[in-house]
């Protein structure tokens, strides 16, 4: 079985963390993102991943070489020219999809994380025996999003509304699919969304299927939705894995601190808080709802909370980092300061209070 994941572009609502590195290799929770979804479908036989991309085709290269032994599992780029909507990839990687063309393949895309019942959503696919299947979660407020329409009974989808103004349901699309070969008859090579154009064609002849996704989900394409993400999987990992976070007396709620980190004394870590490798926390340091990428060094009695520290920064003595700031690579904080909500791009010094959300350049 293959798989295609929508990798897309230039990570823009991540930034100033993609200005160094494409999105789907931005680590979560000490992993690139884009790992854990290639682990999750390598648990359930695929055998080969097909990476839509069109942003910084080498570095993806260089990832998928280094993985691809360590995986068991073939790793492909189908590169595009020109940004191809969330269809156009897959008419550009039909080639290869069709070298199998009794096999169904799933469809990902790169911004999520979730539990991935991979295994179940196959079941399903063969069950209903149909031409494609979506993933969908339930929402508190549908109104936001595009609805997914399904008959309750066979999970049959009726139709998509967006953005409804009366209630019509409260099932959105999670972004993971099984699609059978013939879908593709449906795509030009030529930008084309699944969404908008291919699923609801699908659906008008009764041959599209909704299973329900149990369990967290999260688009963490945005730093606060990242965080947020973090949070949900940290729990999930309290439930399904804890031995692989941390515990001990300075330690509060869900934590994760990788092997190599150095952590003084006095500090306070939690709840909701990544330490990425090489970290170096000094004594008196308090983490909260944080994630800190590798090799950042945070000096005494600093505060971070509710913020993203990109690779290799350095946060100042008795700093004060909060509010959803988001440092990029290589940024270096000095002593007392206080950053609040701030968007720092890479390779900077800051020596002065932000007191308001800015970008700073």
């Amino acid at each position: 079985m293959k798989a295609v994941i929508l990798v897309g572009g230039f990570g823009t609502r991540l930034r100033p963390l993609t200005l160094s590195k494409p999105k789907p290799l931005v680590e979560f929770a000490n992993k690139p993102m884009i790992l854990h979804q290639i682990e999750a479908l390598k648990a359930v036989g695929v055998n080969e991943v097909i990476l839509a991309i069109n942003y910084q085709p080498q570095v993806m290269l260089s990832f998928l070489e280094e993985h691809e032994l360590k995986l068991g599992i073939k790793i492909t780029c189908s590169q595009e020219i020109e940004a191809l909507g969330t269809a156009g990839p897959l008419a550009l990687a039909g080639k290869k999809l069709l070298e199998e063309p009794d096999q169904p393949f799933f469809v990902l895309n790169s911004d999520i994380t979730c539990e991935y019942p991979l295994k179940e959503m196959i079941e399903f696919h063969k069950t209903h025996g149909e031409e494609a299947s979506i993933m969908v979660t339930q929402v508190d407020e549908p109104s936001k999003y595009g609805v997914v329409v399904v008959e309750e009974e066979t999970g049959r989808v009726k139709k998509f509304v967006e953005k409804p103004a009366i209630f019509v349901g409260n099932k959105i699309n999670a972004g993971i699919y099984i699609l059978n070969t013939s879908v593709l008859n449906r795509i030009p090579l030529r930008p084309t969304s699944l969404e908008r154009e291919v699923f609801p064609s699908i659906a008008d002849e009764g041959k599209l299927y909704a299973m329900v996704l149990r369990g967290f989900w999260m688009d963490i394409g945005l730093p606060r939705d990242y965080l947020t993400g973090l949070t949900l999987y940290l729990d999930y990992l309290s439930r399904n894995c804890p031995s692989a976070l941390a515990k001990g007396p300075n330690i509060i709620g869900n934590v994760l601190i990788d092997k190599t980190a150095e952590i003084g004394e006095g500090c306070m870590i939690g709840p909701n808080v990544v330490v990425g490798p090489d970290c170096v926390l000094q004594t008196g340091v308090r983490l909260s709802r944080c994630t800190l990428m590798k090799g950042v060094r945070v000096k005494n009695s600093a505060h971070v909370s509710g913020s993203i520290i990109g690779w290799h920064c350095t946060i100042g003595q008795s700093a004060q980092i909060t509010s959803m700031a988001v440092l990029g690579e290589d940024v270096h904080v000095s002593d007392t300061l206080y950053l609040n909500g701030v968007a720092v791009l890479p390779h900077k010094e800051i020596r002065s209070h932000f007191t308001k959300p800015e970008i700073i350049m």
